[in-house]
């Protein structure tokens, strides 16, 4: 068994992130249970590192130079936010938001409005996880 924490965190990055990741701008938990438990298999990677037990989460990713998985996600969704505003991919966007170009706003021009809907995939989605944080970016 291998003790390089570079090998073995390169090893982590090829075959376990991608599976904690899969389809994440479809499905991404928004329960704190549900955020932990996937958070929690990188937690124990990083613990069970050698040298790094003694460390804080916190600070193992931050020695580790790894993001957390929840803020992996968000960015995710953010560059599938961008994809769709920006026509990067063949995605009828109408039904998720709508774009306002305002030349009064503070950040950047691309501000996104909630539509009122009743799907709550849509809903969930674009209302929780995407439009706000969107809208606060200064691009």
């Amino acid at each position: 068994m291998s003790r390089d924490v570079d090998m073995l965190t390169g090893a982590y990055l090829v075959y376990v992130r991608p599976l904690l990741e899969v389809n994440s701008v479809i499905w991404s938990p928004h329960y704190k249970q549900d955020i932990d438990l996937i958070e929690r298999v990188q937690r124990r990677f990083t613990k069970r590192l050698p040298g790094y037990s003694n460390y804080t989460y916190n600070e193992r990713l931050a020695l580790l130079n790894l993001p957390s998985l929840e803020l992996r996600r968000l960015r995710l969704d953010l560059i599938w936010c961008y994809k769709l505003l920006f026509g990067l991919i063949s995605i009828d966007s109408a039904g998720l938001f709508e774009v306002r170009q305002a030349t009064a706003t503070g950040g950047h021009p691309y501000k996104l409005f909630k539509p009122q809907c009743t799907i709550n995939v849509r809903s969930s989605f674009f209302t929780q996880r995407i439009i706000n944080v969107w809208n606060r970016s200064t691009c």
